[in-house]
């Protein structure tokens, strides 16, 4: 009995230097962890104190936003970033346009790159378990696009070839409209213009933002009255209480911009249906 306390006071600074270097990783972990919590988006007196706000936006998706002969961003998503600048800082340089990919138009608000998004972002369920939303600023939705001058309703692509992207939520709108429509699945934009163009296809089905631009650059195309589908494009927003701020003043603005026709108008200007 007395070897066995003997052995285990023995042990005891052991144990108690095992206990302190837990005790020291543990704490150091929890201040690592509250270290990379910290690095968030900016709260709305941050960019004040700043004095410009960054946006992440497209530069290659006309009529939203892209880059004019010149070089400089320009479109609806660029009209409204402005005017959110205007807004929120009193001028509409005080922004900072990042030009973002597809893949990165969520992450470069959840990484801190910038402090919003406006960068066609659909609001849907699962994004806004990451991210918050605001109102909508334009909805978009799945449209056909045809050069045949014949084509001028929906109901005349009953049994014709209709082009769509592969695995896009587009198909699901057209099977429900034409179910007895021919389906081409292609990989790109450029893939279905190629169809249209050697009449493979009789017209193209996709987002009615993507398509606009489409007609301005090929003037001998139209698009059908009809949309098959309403998505809500919104500016993309951090989320926590910490910015409330910054979102009730975007949600204000844009109800603003609403209200007083100023959305629409700037629609109309580039485009939009």
């Amino acid at each position: 009995m007395d070897n066995g306390c003997n052995r285990w006071k023995a042990a005891c600074p052991l144990h108690l230097l095992i206990s302190a270097t837990i005790l020291f990783l543990l704490t150091f972990s929890f201040v690592i962890a509250d270290t990379q919590l910290s690095v968030s988006a900016a709260e709305m007196p941050e960019i004040q104190r700043r004095g410009y706000i960054k946006i992440a936006v497209k530069d290659n998706l006309r009529p939203l936003g892209f880059r004019d002969v010149n070089g400089n961003l320009q479109g609806l998503e660029i009209d409204l970033a402005k005017a959110l600048a205007v807004d929120l800082l009193g001028k509409a340089d005080a922004v900072k346009l990042q030009p973002v990919a597809n893949r990165d138009r969520l992450s470069a608000v959840l990484d801190n790159k910038v402090d919003i998004a406006i960068a066609r972002v659909t609001a849907t369920a699962s994004r806004s378990r990451l991210v918050s939303f605001s109102v909508p600023y334009y909805f978009d939705g799945t449209v056909l696009v045809t050069k045949d001058t014949l084509l001028q309703q929906l109901s005349d692509l009953a049994k014709r070839k209709i082009t769509v992207l592969k695995n896009s939520s587009t198909i699901a709108d057209v099977r429900y409209y034409l179910p007895n429509a021919e389906l081409v699945g292609v990989d790109s934009y450029q893939a279905a213009f190629a169809l249209l163009e050697n009449n493979a296809a009789d017209a193209f089905a996709a987002d009615a933002s993507v398509l606009s631009g489409w007609v301005q650059q090929y003037p001998q195309y139209q698009l059908l009255p009809t949309k098959l589908s309403t998505q809500p494009l919104s500016v993309v927003m951090p989320k926590g209480l910490q910015y409330d701020e910054l979102r009730r003043r975007i949600n204000e603005a844009i109800a603003r911009y609403i209200n007083s026709g100023w959305l629409k108008q700037r629609a109309t200007y580039w485009g939009l249906r």
